[in-house]
């Protein structure tokens, strides 16, 4: 049988576009305020779920709601699942986008929209793909599941709890990545580090001294902080500061300001964020203006303390080399640290996370311990740990042997094996890869502002997914 994939989706591409414009316009971003009973993480996020499901219910699917936490849609006969995992939640909006982030709108061929790529997009393309395959009335010897997942850019508690109540797929691959394939992930840890121990490096104080009232940065770990703010109090020269950080904005080429209170002066830098597992194709906000503060301010201990850890540790700093962690290996590459959130106030506990990704082989208990030790002299101590496991699947596994031929045959292209850093729902699998839907190429936007999809790389992907589901399932 000789089915022509592309044919099929552009025959529904409207319709495609249609729910997909609906999906994107929920914002779908972690909400405690608004968490509760069947909406674990909020209203937003349920809402989403809830979409993806009665979508499923009307076009004829077998669909499960497992408490708020996730849901899958089903189609197929047979003991083993093929499981697709994909996540309904996104990353806060941010600012300076040039169309509203939770109104979809396509321009010169590209779909903007917060979770236009991740994952928003590539969910509708895989419930599309299977969409079609029940439609051609095409035999299945394995169920297929879409798995929805609600916390993947937090703790993963979605998956948790799912794999908790449902079985585990025999296989399966996840659309939230890069094409052509990648079968191997760095292992990653996000810390919080926390608390308030003598430093042993006392700061005089005096008229030239400033008290760093508060200091915010970052709203996830796993992005880079794209804005930053410092709260300064007390008697100095406020002219003369902020003339010198005007003229450290200039040098170092970045857009902040400086804003004068009654009783404060705040300074605001502004950044550019990015994906956390390339925290250096970003522009770290928060570690620039600590580079101010440590090189051009005289601040009360507390507050110097804490600029100094950041400092010593994370500032020209992305592989590690500064904690003494760098590493590599030949499979994932280096070890990278995302400095991603900051928050200080004064006399209040503070805090820094940060996201290590490591590769293959690393040791993340050695890790954790290494970074609490050279913490706890600067005031701070690792709490609050979340860790996955490094995770890679054969290259001879059936899965990736089907998966590179289904690339190979709609793209003309090798399919080339890959391995990250990033950390998608293919280690939630027992064997699972992350499969598209960026192609080589092309721009990555995930987690930035104006994030975008092209509209006939969506297409594509979804005649990709539609054969992988039924080669994968037949």
């Amino acid at each position: 049988m000789t089915i022509d994939w592309q044919r099929e989706v552009e025959s529904r591409k409207d319709e495609l576009l249609e729910k997909l414009n609906a999906f994107l316009s929920i914002e779908s971003v972690l909400d405690p305020d608004t968490a509760g009973e069947g909406a674990p993480f909020g209203k937003g996020i349920d809402q989403a779920l809830t979409y993806m499901l009665e979508l499923g219910k009307e076009n004829g699917f077998s669909v499960k709601n497992l408490d708020g936490y996730a849901g899958h849609i089903e189609y197929g006969e047979g003991e083993e699942i093929v499981g697709i995992l994909s996540h309904v939640d996104v990353v806060p909006a941010g600012d300076g986008w040039t169309t509203p982030p939770f109104s979809p709108d396509i321009r010169d061929g590209k779909l903007y929209a917060r979770g236009a790529i991740d994952d928003k997009g590539p969910t509708m393309a895989a419930f599309f793909a299977l969409k079609i395959v029940k439609e051609l009335g095409l035999p299945l010897s394995k169920k297929v599941r879409l798995i929805l997942g609600t916390d993947e850019e937090t703790y993963w508690r979605c998956m948790d709890h799912y794999f908790k109540h449902e079985p585990m797929p025999v296989m399966g691959f996840t659309p939230d990545a890069d094409f052509p394939l990648i079968v191997a992930e760095k292992g990653f840890l996000d810390i919080s580090l926390r608390g308030e121990v003598p430093s042993g490096e006392p700061v005089a104080e005096g008229e030239d001294t400033w008290t760093l009232a508060s200091f915010t940065a970052g709203q996830r770990v796993n992005m880079v902080p794209d804005l930053a703010k410092a709260k300064l109090v007390g008697e100095g020269d406020v002219f003369g500061l902020k003339e010198q950080y005007q003229e450290f904005l200039l040098s170092r080429r970045i857009r902040g300001y400086a804003e004068e209170a009654d009783d404060h002066l705040m300074l605001v830098l502004e950044g550019v964020s990015h994906h956390g597992s390339e925290p250096g194709k970003g522009l770290n906000a928060a570690l620039e203006l600590i580079r101010f503060l440590k090189e051009k301010v005289q601040l009360d201990a507390d507050g110097q303390r804490y600029v100094n850890f950041a400092h010593r540790y994370l500032v020209d700093s992305f592989f590690g080399e500064k904690m003494g962690l760098a590493q590599s290996d030949d499979i994932v590459g280096k070890l990278t640290v995302n400095a991603g959130v900051f928050q200080y106030e004064r006399e209040q506990s503070h805090l820094v996370r940060i996201n290590v990704r490591y590769p293959i082989s690393g040791d993340h208990e050695t890790i954790l311990r290494e970074i609490d030790e050279l913490a706890r002299p600067y005031g701070l101590r690792v709490e609050d740990v979340d860790h996955k496991a490094a995770h890679a699947v054969d290259k001879n596994h059936e899965l990736v042997r089907t998966l590179s031929q289904v690339y190979e045959e709609q793209t003309g292209q090798q399919a080339e094996l890959l391995a990250i850093g990033g950390g998608t729902y293919a280690r939630a699998l027992d064997v699972g890869v992350a499969f598209g839907p960026l192609f080589p190429g092309r721009e990555e936007t995930a987690h930035q502002k104006d994030e975008h999809i092209m509209v006939d790389d969506l297409l594509k992907a979804t005649a990709i997914y539609a054969q992988a589901i039924y080669e994968l399932a037949k």
